[in-house]
């Protein structure tokens, strides 16, 4: 059977190229192998289905009980002896999860895209082997193809994954009782979520990192608020060490660390592995596909996700840049759009990324370290949440705002955020961005009051030291 695009993998980059292509009147299919605890086709990938969503239900529902624990008294509301239901929790978790999944699934047949069960191979630039959950082999003729099988977790051999006392990223969301001594191996996005829900939930959480600097991608003004509010959370840091080996026992596991020289031995109930993520290559590419992966095992691409064979394209997490849900989004919608003859293109230099702590930590564009590399004069802005009426009266006033712009131009070149909504203000900050505003724009701009992104106003406003509620 020959199609005018064939997608291998159904997560975020590929059910939405095979989603687009459809609507632009292209015949696709999707190929997916994942499966449900039914043996059915499971799309949406790692974020729908053991990351972005299940990791997002569990952060809100346990700063629900956190809440509820800590800080509805000084609101003046009286809680007696609060609980939680971990199952009850999971449930629901699950319960979004295949929400979710199946709305995919209505999408694909809405769109008329065909839904393939079963693990792709690319044979050569048009032809595609599918191999079922039976084991049979079946051949697909493709005008085009797009690679989107996403990432895998990275395992570290001293610290091999079993199952039960040592998970992944996806085990760290289905424990069935909230462990007493946590240990996760890595302080990025996911060690930070998770440290997180696990922290509120009772756990005493260590986290080890082997970067001297938590969290390098920021300004280190932002990044030590970050860490001293991560300490008054009870989230044990331990930057610059390295975890040497472990030994299992029956109920737990002993990590060797090495901190300022000297190796020690902690015991924790579980251990979480979250030294980052690979590309999921195994068994995509047949050896006279004509395709090679670079050094990192990534699949070199040009700037519009095509291969050095013309009519295949990658996109997501096998291919360079941040491994991002909505960067592979964005990225399959601008493969369809060229796949159907279009000039669409992905603004590389403004995909932001966020943090879905709380507070949350959000950012897009230029630190003012690259800034400096690259022999750019800046100036900066910043206002503080506690400054915020807005936030003050929300009880939740920790962290600020931060504007880096070009000092000549005055054009807005990047944004980070720490605090309460994080992730909603820097999207305002990102739009403008995106049209090239200069932080002048967003202070001659009406926000409305009170609000919380009012912060992002004020910091607009200090890049010119014109800030009205604090001193510039």
């Amino acid at each position: 059977m020959e199609y005018d695009v064939i997608v291998i993998g159904g997560g975020p980059g590929g059910y939405v190229a095979a989603i687009k292509a459809s609507q632009l009147g292209l015949k696709t299919a999707c190929i997916e192998f994942d499966e449900d605890n039914q043996g059915k086709q499971r799309l949406g990938g790692t974020c729908l289905n053991v990351g972005c969503i299940p990791s997002k239900s569990l952060l809100d529902s346990s700063y629900k009980y956190h809440q509820i624990s800590e800080s509805f008294d000084e609101h003046g509301i009286k809680v007696s002896k609060p609980n939680y239901d971990l199952a009850k929790m999971m449930e629901r978790k699950n319960e979004i999860v295949k929400k979710l999944t199946g709305g995919v699934s209505h999408l694909f047949s809405h769109n008329k895209v065909e839904a393939i069960h079963g693990k792709g191979k690319l044979l050569n630039q048009n032809e595609v082997e599918v191999t079922d959950l039976k084991g049979k082999k079946k051949k697909y003729q493709g005008k085009n193809i797009v690679l989107a099988t996403g990432s895998r977790p990275i395992n570290i051999p001293s610290v091999p994954w079993n199952g039960t006392t040592v998970v992944g990223s996806a085990g760290a969301l289905e424990f069935t009782e909230t462990p007493k001594n946590l240990g996760i191996i890595g302080a990025g996005v996911i060690g930070l979520e998770l440290g997180s829900v696990w922290s509120r939930l009772g756990s005493e959480v260590s986290i080890f990192e082997a970067e001297k600097n938590l969290l390098p991608m920021l300004d280190t003004d932002m990044t030590r608020t970050i860490e001293r509010e991560f300490k008054n959370q009870n989230l044990n840091i331990h930057l610059g060490c390295f975890v040497k080996g472990s030994k299992k026992y029956r109920k737990g596991i002993n990590l060797e660390v090495e901190i300022d020289g000297k190796i020690e031995k902690k015991y924790f109930d579980k251990v979480i592995v979250a030294v980052g993520r690979r590309p999921f290559t195994d068994n995509l590419l047949d050896e006279g596909c004509g395709l090679t992966l670079d050094e990192k095992g990534f699949v070199p691409v040009d700037d519009y996700c095509q291969t050095n064979l013309d009519n295949v394209y990658a996109v997501g997490d096998l291919v360079r840049g941040p491994m991002l849900a909505h960067k592979a989004m964005e990225e399959g919608v601008m493969v369809a759009e060229r796949i159907a003859g279009k000039k669409m293109e992905v603004n590389y230099d403004l995909v932001p990324s966020v943090i879905y702590t709380h507070p949350e930590i959000a950012w897009v564009g230029k630190t003012e370290k690259q800034l400096r590399d690259e022999g750019i004069d800046f100036k900066k802005g910043n206002f503080p949440f506690a400054a915020s009426g807005r936030a003050l009266a929300a009880g939740d006033a920790v962290g600020s705002v931060k504007v880096l712009a070009d000092k000549e131009t005055d054009q807005v070149l990047g944004v980070q955020i720490f605090g309460n909504s994080a992730s909603e203000i820097l999207q305002q900050g990102l739009i403008g961005m995106e049209f090239s505003a200069s932080s002048e724009d967003f202070g001659l701009t009406m926000f409305s009051h009170p609000t919380v992104s009012e912060a992002l106003h004020e910091a607009a406003l200090a890049v010119n030291k014109q800030a009205i509620h604090i001193g510039n």
